[in-house]
């Protein structure tokens, strides 16, 4: 670790090695090497799964390729995928990205008002879309020049739709090859970032970037050609569709596709069955779920644990500890990584074999570098960093520091276990007394003292004390199976709703222990029976909350609490902590 002029810097021992150059050389390459082996695997009509060798998915991209030539794609111009994972939306991504145009992924269930955003926004000529589903949040006055569906779908409204399986017939020029002079540093692939509300940011990325991250973690996760992944994580966003997808593809491993795309515990475990998978990619609420059923049964339990598992991954939010001691008793290396889509987006990755500590999410992976700037931001620098945001000049014109570091926006700290993450920049508020509150380290706190907590969401700027806003697991509440025993280490009171608020009384005021400024406890809290989701935007794409449009939506629950009478439509407990009162209201 150095310090210069007042900054902490810290990078990877390890040397990043030799990039492979683009994506038509790194199919070509893997094809040779990878010849007959299964690439990718999804299920039949039949539930039966399926899987293409890497010869004959190599030939499908050539003639995806050939004939997006031939039919009026140039260098340069960008695609639309708006699908969810199949493997037409990957031979389709990888044939754009190998031809010198730029693929640019939406979320397959984006409303008509966002997907149309987005496709102008991108300057997309082309959209590939999945079914119906896409069609119809689509215009027939968009700019673009032609759509090709995968179920060869029609659509009166359209004359310019043409069926995918027009771009897999042969191509008629056998030589054709892909783009493999393409320069590194070329934009092969601009992704809209989770969070993308108002002006979008679209991440764009090179060859380099995306390839760079894959010739950095071989070195450290060790995939090899014989591993198999049971995959859910949509493509659209970088922890699926950049670090877990191309972890497979570049280290020839096998990519099974899971059928419920993650929505379904009981259907992931299923496809486990049949998949024994050796590596999984996921975020801490799936692994949550599956869990908890495998409290159910001591079949489910060795389904889940003695499949051959060589290690499990988790981003976007930290694996609770209770979670990661039940991998880690079976001696199954539990990885957490950090990163952004800007970054391509992994930076740091923790070593299993030290003492996890909540916060810490690892060492810079080789090639990358972090320094902690004067203000406590997190910024980095290496050859996983975009190029910028497309069409964006607000955003980039102070993205980068003046000497080409890249301002994450995250506020951390440098320990000897690897980098710590404390809090995003916005999300740091000031009280009424010019107090600051970092509302995460209550949130987690609360998250991770309560089993029955789905999320939490601390507020208060400009009042005299913080609150928050607790959105419970009813799932958990309302069904028997999943009450858990003391021998847990959480919460173990509640039987149903009604008695949520009593339980909570208490969490909350552990949780609040636990935060030494006494000005950044929270004194009350709203209990709301609702579901946060995709549609009312207080949940990103990728799953996280959206804590502005949570404080926004609820900002009459929040006045409540600060003293108001505003009436509000869902039912809620107040808890007033410092009155150690728990009321049930429906106003």
């Amino acid at each position: 670790m150095l310090k210069t002029n007042h900054v902490e810097t810290i990078k990877s021992d390890i040397p990043l090695g030799e990039i492979v150059p683009n994506m038509a050389v790194f199919l070509r390459q893997n094809t040779e090497k990878f010849a007959s082996k299964i690439v990718f695997s999804e299920k039949n009509a039949k539930g039966d799964y399926v899987g293409i060798s890497w010869e004959n998915f190599y030939q499908d991209i050539l003639n995806i390729a050939y004939n997006l030539k031939a039919s009026g794609v140039q260098k340069g111009d960008k695609i639309v995928l708006f699908s969810r994972n199949s493997l037409k939306m990957l031979e389709a991504e990888l044939a754009i990205m190998s031809i010198s145009c730029i693929a640019v992924p939406i979320f397959a269930n984006f409303k008509k008002e966002t997907a149309e955003l987005l496709i102008t926004h991108s300057d997309s000529k082309y959209v590939i879309v999945a079914e119906e589903l896409q069609l119809d949040q689509m215009s027939e006055d968009l700019p673009i020049k032609k759509i090709w569906t995968f179920n060869d779908c029609e659509d009166k409204r359209f004359n310019n739709i043409e069926p995918f399986s027009n771009l897999l017939k042969k191509r008629k020029e056998l030589d054709f090859k892909l783009d493999e002079n393409a320069d590194s540093k070329e934009i092969c692939l601009n992704m809209y970032t989770s969070g993308t509300m108002g002006v979008p940011k679209c991440v764009q990325l090179s060859h380099q970037n995306i390839l760079s991250q894959q010739v950095a973690i071989e070195k450290i996760l060790k995939i090899k050609d014989n591993d198999r992944f049971l995959a859910y994580l949509p493509w659209h966003h970088s922890f699926g569709g950049i670090f877990e997808l191309f972890s497979s593809l570049y280290n020839g491993a096998t990519f099974y596709l899971e059928s419920s795309f993650g929505k379904d515990a009981k259907e992931i475990f299923e496809n486990w069955k049949l998949v024994k998978p050796t590596v999984f990619y996921s975020v801490p609420k799936v692994y949550q779920s599956l869990y908890e059923l495998t409290l159910e049964n001591n079949e489910a339990e060795n389904t889940f644990f003695n499949s051959g598992l060589k290690f499990i991954f988790t981003a976007a939010a930290s694996l609770p500890e209770k979670l990661s001691n039940e991998f880690e008793k079976r001696g199954i290396p539990v990885f957490e990584g950090w990163g952004l889509t800007e970054t391509s987006p992994c930076c740091t990755i923790t070593d299993p074999s030290v003492k996890r500590i909540t916060g810490v999410v690892g060492k810079p992976i080789p090639g990358v570098e972090i320094r902690i700037a004067e203000d406590d931001e997190i910024q980095v620098k290496g050859p996983n960093v975009m190029r910028g945001y497309y069409k964006n000049d607000e955003a980039n014109s102070n993205i980068f520091t003046d000497d080409g570091w890249y301002r994450t926006g995250d506020v951390g700290k440098i320990t000897e276990s690897g980098l710590q993450l404390i809090s995003r920049k916005d999300r740091i508020f000031k009280l009424s007394n010019g107090e600051k509150v970092i509302p995460t380290d209550l949130e987690k706190a609360i998250e991770l003292k309560c089993h029955y907590v789905q999320y939490a969401v601390v507020a208060g700027s400009g009042e005299e004390h913080p609150v928050a806003l607790i959105f419970p697991n009813k799932r958990l509440l309302e069904n028997p199976a999943y009450q858990l025993s003391p021998k847990d280490g959480r919460c173990f009171c509640p039987r149903s709703l009604n008695e949520l608020g009593k339980c909570l009384t208490g969490c909350l005021a552990q949780a609040n222990e636990s935060i030494g400024q006494k000005f950044a406890k929270v004194k009350s809290a709203a209990v709301i029976l609702d579901d946060l989701s995709l549609d009312t935007n207080t949940l990103t794409p990728s799953m996280k909350v959206a804590p502005k449009n949570v404080v926004e939506k609820y900002k009459a629950h929040l006045k409540n609490l600060y003293g108001d009478h505003v009436p509000v439509d869902e039912e809620v407990y107040v808890i007033q902590l410092d009155k150690v009162k728990n009321e049930k209201k429906h106003v």
